[in-house]
């Protein structure tokens, strides 16, 4: 499986992108597609707004953070190989570079959106050079905000804080794979991978913005799926091009929608077809 051409091509000249999820095979040697955009186009910065959605209750009220994910190296590296027999050896690379990128990122992001706090997850308790360098990055880019206050703390303790308290928490930053479990887990706060958008930043310029579900092959076609986080995710996407007006009304109309229970997709507890939860926000919208 490879990215076609044309996508490639696209991203480069306009320098934005919108895609579904995809799938990659379990344990058969295929490539993730996911990892090779982030790498093709140096997706440096995951970005995971996780909000309540007003009128949807979950067992969380009030949820407003950011989770800022390094997408580009740590676990996911891909370097990985066999040691000997039944011994196998992957590698955790953190480079400064990386590290201070997404820092930085983290906190001109919070400037940008009103935020008050950025929070290093890590665990530079165990992992001392490569997590320490990753902390140490993130030290040195608070200095460069003062008006952001800053925070550092063990990700198994943001996880049992997040799941007693998420108000705790504004923009969080942190290495690839600590991202990938804590974003997901941020994201079954207000209700699920399903209703949470998702964005990549990359270094020249390019933005790919995504839907971050499953693939849900067992629904293809019978008119069941949940648009939401692909909906949001380009309502993201708007906002990032300078048309925010545009994203935030078509934003507004997806949760009218949600927050009517008569329009909300099987996964949310309603019966509405795709069809016709995106009747209700073309509605909501005019």
């Amino acid at each position: 499986m490879v990215i076609p051409q044309k996508a490639i091509d696209s991203v480069n000249k306009n320098k934005i992108g919108l895609k579904g999820p995809l799938a990659t095979p379990v344990g058969k040697g295929h490539q993730s597609l996911n990892l090779a955009l982030r790498k093709t186009f140096n997706l440096y910065a995951n970005v995971r707004p996780c909000r309540s959605i007003e009128g949807y209750k979950t067992p969380y009220d009030d949820v407003d953070l950011v989770t800022i994910r390094e997408n580009t190296e740590g676990e996911y590296s891909g370097i990985e190989h066999v040691i000997v027999d039944g011994v196998v050896q992957s590698i955790k690379l953190i480079t400064e570079v990386a590290s201070r990128r997404v820092a930085e990122f983290a906190f001109r992001y919070a400037v940008a959106n009103g935020r008050k706090s950025v929070t290093a997850v890590h665990k530079a308790n165990i992992m001392r050079m490569s997590d320490g360098l990753f902390l140490q990055c993130c030290r040195e880019a608070a200095e460069k905000f003062p008006e952001v206050q800053f925070d550092e703390m063990y990700l198994d303790t943001v996880c049992l804080h997040m799941v007693q308290d998420p108000k705790k928490y504004d923009v969080l930053v942190m290495p690839n794979l600590y991202g990938d479990i804590l974003s997901d887990l941020c994201a079954g706060l207000i209700g699920g991978l399903g209703v949470t958008p998702s964005g990549n930043i990359g270094e020249n310029g390019a933005a790919i913005f995504e839907s971050v579900h499953g693939t849900a092959p067992d629904i293809a076609g019978q008119d069941k799926a949940n648009p939401t986080a692909l909906l949001l995710s380009a309502c993201m996407m708007l906002k990032h091009m300078g048309l925010g007006t545009y994203g935030s009304k078509i934003e507004k109309a997806a949760f009218e929608a949600i927050k009517n229970k008569e329009t909300r997709t099987a996964d949310l507890g309603g019966k509405a077809t795709c069809s016709q939860f995106t009747d209700a926000v073309c509605r909501y919208v005019d």
